[in-house]
C-alpha cells in the first residue's frame, strides 16, 4: 500500500516569500507532486493587472507625449510591471494627472477603495518640462495566467485612443522545487519536497500554496467522478473528521467552502483561520473592504457548517 505523506511544515513565511517542506513522500512521488504544484502555482491563481490605458492627446502606442522622457511604448512597459490587489469582481479604473517636471510613480495614482497598489515605488513616467502635463487612465482587471491583448474578448468596442496590453495576472513570480531522500522507518528512499514560493505581494505565498492544492484536488475529484456521480460512496465530511480532532477553529479559511475573492478579503483583515471569525459580528464583517453579499452568504454557510459563533 502506498503511504500518505506527512504534515506540511512552513519553514519561513513573509508577505511575498515562503519556504514550505513536505516530508514522508512516497518514493518517486517527490518530482511528480512538486512539478504539479509548481505548474498550478505559476499558471492558475487569480491576480490583477493593467489591461489597457489611455493618455490624453495620444491616439496610438507609437506617439510621443510632449515633455515626457519616455515614449508611449516605454510607458506601456512600465504599466505592465505595476501590481495590484483588486477587491471587486468588476473592471476598475484608476487615473493620474500630473503637471510640471517630476517623476510619476504608482503612489501618485488616484485612490480607489476597491484597488490596493502593491508596488507604489514603481515608476510610471518622467516629466522633464516645467510646462509638461500628463493625464493617464488605467484599466485594471482580474484574471488568470498570461493573456495576450489580441486574445482578450471584449463585449463592447473600446474608446478611441485606448491602448491594450498583454497582461500577466499571476500573483506568483517564482517557484523553486527541490527533492531529496529521507528516512522513514527503515527505508531511506522516501522523498522530501521543499518549495520556495515568491509572490508579488498581492497574495500570501502560503495562501497561494493552499489555493493550488485546492485546484489540483478539484481536478482529480472531477476525474474520479466525485463531483457528479451518485455511485461514488459519499466520504465523511471535513467537519465530521475535524470534529473528532477538536481543531475546527484551526482550519485555514482557504480550505473552507468560500471563493478566492472572499478569502483575500478575510486575509487582508487578518482572518486566516476559522477561529479568527469567532466572536465577530456580521455587521463588522460586512464593513470589511471588498466584502459583498455573495461573500457574506458564503460565510453564513461556513458558520452554519462549522458551528462558528458569529453574532
Amino acid at each position: 500500500m502506498i503511504s500518505l505523506l506527512q504534515k506540511t511544515k512552513i519553514l519561513s513565511n513573509t508577505p511575498s516569500r515562503a519556504i514550505i517542506q513536505i516530508d514522508g513522500v512516497y518514493p518517486g512521488y517527490g518530482i511528480t507532486l512538486g512539478n504539479a504544484l509548481r505548474r498550478v502555482l505559476l499558471s492558475s491563481l487569480e491576480g490583477a493587472a493593467v489591461t489597457s490605458f489611455r493618455v490624453a492627446g495620444v491616439a496610438h502606442e507609437f506617439s510621443v507625449v510632449p515633455g515626457m522622457y519616455e515614449d508611449v511604448i516605454q510607458l506601456s512597459l512600465n504599466l505592465k510591471r505595476l501590481r495590484f490587489k483588486v477587491f471587486s469582481e468588476e473592471v476598475e479604473k484608476i487615473r493620474v494627472a500630473a503637471k510640471g517636471a517630476k517623476k510619476i510613480t504608482a503612489a501618485d495614482l488616484d485612490k480607489n477603495a476597491q484597488v490596493e497598489v502593491i508596488t507604489p515605488d514603481y515608476p510610471i513616467a518622467t516629466l522633464t518640462d516645467p510646462k509638461a502635463s500628463l493625464e493617464l487612465e488605467l484599466t485594471i482587471e482580474r484574471g488568470i495566467g498570461y493573456i495576450l491583448a489580441e486574445k482578450r474578448k471584449r463585449k463592447e468596442k473600446l474608446p478611441i485612443g485606448t491602448i491594450e496590453l498583454d497582461a500577466n495576472f499571476s500573483p506568483v513570480t517564482r517557484v523553486n522545487i527541490s527533492v531529496e531522500n529521507m528516512m522513514v522507518g527503515e527505508r531511506t528512499d522516501y522523498n522530501r519536497i521543499k518549495l520556495e514560493i515568491d509572490t508579488d505581494g498581492s497574495l500570501d505565498p502560503v495562501e497561494a500554496f493552499h489555493q493550488s492544492l485546492g485546484i489540483l484536488m478539484e481536478q482529480f475529484q472531477a476525474l474520479r467522478g466525485d463531483v457528479d456521480s451518485p455511485k461514488v460512496k459519499e466520504q465523511e465530511s471535513t467537519f465530521a473528521v475535524l470534529e473528532k480532532r477538536e481543531d475546527i477553529k484551526a482550519i485555514p479559511v482557504s480550505e473552507a467552502k468560500i471563493s478566492a475573492r472572499t478569502v483575500n478579503v478575510l486575509t487582508k483583515h487578518r482572518i486566516k483561520i476559522l477561529g479568527d471569525l469567532d466572536g465577530k459580528t456580521w455587521q463588522k464583517i460586512k464593513d470589511f473592504q471588498g466584502m459583498g453579499e455573495k461573500g457574506l452568504e458564503e460565510l453564513r454557510n461556513v458558520a452554519k457548517e462549522y458551528g462558528l459563533d458569529i453574532k
